[in-house]
């Protein structure tokens, strides 16, 4: 069994392209995994789940699918039979008929959270001091710049559409709590993992662990990939 037998899709939030999974994707390519960042266009649903689907469809093998913040609901979209299991990273797992905005709104805001309203064009921007503040707190200044500079903003035809039957009902999932989350509280986030029966790993880290604590969201990854792999061999005996 090699390790190119799991690819690993990354698929990023709201207000982040694919550059905020660059210090996880040197770990997991030199382990010999295909690693791929979906772009997501960001600006409907629809349009965000055929993105991911076509970037699924480029990655041979069995697939762990990994989704940030807004992503969680994409991922769990998918109904691409090569996805074997689903990572959470201080994401969002909207249930059936619910939206992004139901469980992103469930609780209330933290206080160091930002005020979101559509521009004149009806995008969503965040708010360039919101990256020090509240997205990637625990960053440097130089990476919440560049974080600033490349955001994607986001429509709301992205986060008021009821979902399907999300997928994590039928595959195993990973959750990682981020402990220090200004963006989507913890709480939320531990009441979507239990509700999702998600293996939870708990951490102190802020709202965009994949450029603040790369190592811890890496090893969830490869967690999910381990158990894939443990699958396929049971499967072949």
């Amino acid at each position: 069994m090699t390790s190119n037998d799991v690819s690993v899709v990354l698929a990023h939030g709201a207000w982040a392209d694919g550059s905020s999974w660059s210090k996880t994707i040197g770990p997991l390519m030199e382990a010999g995994h295909k690693v791929m960042a979906a772009p997501l266009p960001l600006t409907s649903f629809d349009a965000d789940v055929a993105a991911l689907e076509r970037a699924l469809e480029r990655v041979p093998g069995q697939i762990v699918l990994v989704g940030h913040a807004y992503a969680g609901a994409v991922i769990a979209a998918t109904r691409n039979e090569r996805v074997k299991t689903l990572v959470y990273i201080s994401a969002l797992a909207p249930d059936l008929g619910e939206t992004v905005a139901d469980v992103f709104y469930r609780a209330p805001a933290d206080p160091r959270a930002p005020t979101l309203a559509p521009d004149d064009h009806g995008l969503i921007y965040l708010p360039e001091s919101a990256f020090a503040e509240a997205f990637a707190p625990n960053a440097t200044v130089e990476q919440q710049a560049l974080l600033a500079a490349v955001q994607r903003p986001i429509s709301p035809a992205c986060i008021t559409v009821p979902m399907n039957r999300p997928r994590w009902r039928d595959i195993p999932s990973w959750f990682l709590v981020a402990e220090g989350d200004f963006m989507i509280p913890p709480e939320t986030q531990r009441f979507m993992a239990k509700r999702m029966e998600a293996r939870v790993r708990a951490h102190d880290v802020d709202h965009t662990p994949s450029v603040t604590a790369p190592t811890v969201v890496v090893d969830i990854i490869r967690e999910a990939i381990a158990e894939v792999r443990k699958s396929q061999t049971q499967a072949r005996h």
